[in-house]
C-alpha cells in the first residue's frame, strides 16, 4: 500500500441524523459509510463491544452486527451519559449491504448534484452517473483501477488494493470508460469535500469486486 493512501473508508456527514435503534434503544446516526457509522446514543461503550444497529431505508429494515471502534462521552444528563460511538459494520443481516450501498449512493449523488451550482463544470448527468457505478457492466475482470491526478494530469494503473489514494480514487476494474471519464471530470472540478464524497462513491464500486 502506498504510504499516503487512506487507511479508513470515508463516511458521509449527514445533514439530518437518521433515527436508529442500537440494541433496541433509540439512537441517532450522525454519519455513515460503507464500513461503519458514527452514532449518538445513551450510555457508554468500550472498544470491541458488539451491538445490533437497525435503521430504515425506503421503508425496509437495514440491520448490521456492529463493533465499537471508539467512543466519547459528549454530555451527561440526569439519568445517563450521551456518547458518540464509532461503529464498524461486522456483519450484515439479510440484504443490508445492498440497502446500504443504495442509501449511501443516493445521498452522495444528491450532495454532488447540489454542489453543481458552485462548480459549473459538473453536469447533473455526471453526478447521477456516479451513484450508478456499482450497477455498471459486469465481467470476469478482477482487481481495481486507481486514478491519480498529479500536476493536472491523470495516471491510471491496475492494482490489487481497493485503497483510496490521497490524490484520486480507486474503482472496480470493470467500470465503463465513459463513466470513469465523468468521474475524473467531476473530481477535477470538485472542492475538497466533493472529492471526499467522490472517493466514497468509488468505494461503493470497489466493494462489488468479488474476492478470489
Amino acid at each position: 500500500m502506498v504510504a499516503n493512501d487512506r487507511r479508513e473508508f470515508q463516511r458521509l456527514r449527514l445533514a439530518k441524523p437518521i433515527l436508529a435503534l442500537l440494541d433496541g434503544q433509540n439512537a441517532l446516526i450522525l454519519d455513515i459509510g460503507i464500513s461503519g457509522a458514527l452514532v449518538e446514543h445513551y450510555g457508554k461503550a468500550k472498544s470491541g463491544d458488539r451491538f445490533m444497529l437497525l435503521f430504515k431505508w425506503k421503508g425496509s429494515d437495514v440491520e448490521f452486527v456492529c463493533e465499537a471502534a471508539h467512543t466519547v462521552v459528549m454530555r451527561k444528563t440526569e439519568n445517563a451519559d450521551v456518547s458518540h460511538t464509532g461503529l464498524r459494520f461486522a456483519q450484515p443481516v439479510g440484504d443490508a449491504d445492498k440497502q446500504l450501498n443504495d442509501m449511501v449512493g443516493t445521498f452522495v449523488g444528491k450532495v454532488l448534484a447540489a454542489q453543481k451550482a458552485n462548480a459549473g463544470a459538473i453536469e447533473p448527468s455526471s453526478a447521477v452517473a456516479l451513484v450508478d457505478l456499482g450497477g455498471a457492466r459486469r465481467s470476469r475482470t478482477r482487481g481495481f483501477l486507481t486514478f491519480r491526478l498529479r500536476g493536472g494530469r491523470w495516471s491510471r494503473e491496475m492494482t490489487e488494493s481497493p485503497s483510496q489514494p490521497q490524490d484520486g480514487f480507486t474503482v472496480a476494474a470493470y467500470e465503463d470508460d465513459d463513466e470513469l471519464k465523468s468521474l475524473c471530470s467531476a473530481y477535477e472540478a470538485a472542492d475538497e469535500e466533493g472529492r471526499r464524497l467522490i472517493q466514497l462513491v468509488a468505494e461503493l464500486s470497489a466493494r462489488t469486486v468479488k474476492k478470489t
